[in-house]
């Protein structure tokens, strides 16, 4: 008797990072027993307009209803032409999609909270709006069920990294060089719980300060940081943030670290480039810190780089100066390009929670325990 085949299931994740450039949309495929499948991408750019309205939101004192209102109409409706132009040349349709699985945009992100207050994480988003433009069942908010169970809400993506990456035959070191850089740490005994934490800054200064004197929007490979020096005294006094101290579980964002914070830290006689230089050392440094503080026992570890400062050599010299032991390998190997890997986390995320699901690790965000993420948008 023939085992009968079962259709796999389509899920489709949408991530804008902190480098606000764009947003990711991941086509997945999962089916029973075998590690998720990427079968599409699309790139959508970021409007002008709604890259400048996101950032000052994201560093706003003050922020008004019809900002906020606008944003995420303008946010909802790129999303929509992400998903469009994502399936426009496949031959899967709306009605074939499990569900999509949108990250929103983090405006603001403050575990601990301020001051008294309460500990808070805000992803700009409008779920319902999605689902109408698009004809599928959103699943959105994902963050704040962990934040409400005594977790940091970040990394989430972790559990991905499980699914897709864990193996019983050799340990795994996953690292995603985002807007901030984040580490996960698979063993290959089940026994062992996995383990991550944000490690500090990426392409969130790198990108800014190129930005702000260079006019565009990154520094292509790291040229720019190369044709500079590190400048150890700036190098010591941003490494002096207690941040970069704390034991994990840990997670961090704009709201630490941003340009003002690094022109406090400024002595007004460094170069341009020099500080970018200098950027991309305080990742690679911070990286290996977090390295450090898992303290793995093997004499060698592999090195899985996902993330979009991974196509930036300079960076990826500076951090193999600082794990010498570590055989740097691209998920591309897996099927999953750099580029790709958040995205696809929430189409998987997406999954957990139609499925009633953990999709947060307790091991890694401190939550009291496993939660069923997000909430649900019916088309």
């Amino acid at each position: 008797m023939k085992t009968p085949t079962v259709s796999p299931l389509y899920y489709i994740g949408l991530m804008s990072g902190t480098s606000l450039d764009g947003i990711d949309a991941a086509l997945i495929a999962l089916e029973d027993g075998s590690p998720p499948r990427l079968l599409a991408t699309h790139a959508e750019p970021m409007p002008d307009e709604l890259h400048h309205l996101l950032f000052k939101l994201c560093h706003a004192e003050q922020v008004s209803f019809a900002q906020l209102a606008a944003a995420e109409h303008a946010f909802s409706q790129c999303q929509a032409q992400a998903v469009q132009q994502l399936l426009a040349p496949l031959s899967v349709g709306v009605e074939q999609i499990s569900a999509i699985g949108s990250h929103g945009q983090t405006i603001e992100h403050a575990p601990a909270g301020h001051g008294d207050g309460p500990a808070y994480t805000l992803q700009l988003d409008n779920p319902s709006l999605l689902a109408e433009l698009t004809g599928c069942t959103v699943v959105a908010d994902f963050r704040r069920r962990d934040l409400a169970a005594g977790g940091q809400a970040a990394p989430l993506a972790p559990g991905f990294h499980q699914a897709l990456f864990g193996r019983a035959d050799a340990h795994q070191l996953v690292l995603n060089l985002g807007g901030f850089a984040n580490l996960t740490w698979l063993s290959s005994q089940p026994s062992d719980p996995v383990i991550g934490f944000d490690t500090g800054p990426a392409n969130v200064l790198l990108d800014g300060w190129f930005s702000l004197h260079q006019g565009d929007r990154f520094d292509q490979n790291g040229d720019w940081a190369a044709s500079g020096k590190v400048d150890e005294a700036l190098l010591a006094r941003l490494l002096s943030e207690p941040f970069f101290q704390q034991p994990p579980p840990r997670s961090t964002g704009r709201e630490l670290f941003h340009l003002d914070w690094l022109r406090q830290h400024l002595s007004g006689q460094e170069t341009a480039a020099d500080v970018q230089a200098t950027l991309a050392e305080l990742t690679a440094v911070s990286v290996a810190q977090g390295v450090e503080q898992l303290q793995i026992d093997d004499s060698s570890l592999t090195l899985i780089t996902a993330g979009g400062g991974a196509h930036n050599g300079y960076l990826m010299q500076r951090l193999a100066y600082y794990l010498p032991r570590a055989t740097f390998t691209s998920p591309a190997e897996c099927g999953w390009p750099e580029d790709w890997i958040e995205a696809g986390a929430f189409a998987w995320l997406a999954h957990q929670r139609l499925h009633h699901l953990p999709g947060n690790l307790p091991s890694v965000t401190g939550a009291q325990g496993p939660r069923v993420l997000g909430g649900i948008y019916a088309s």
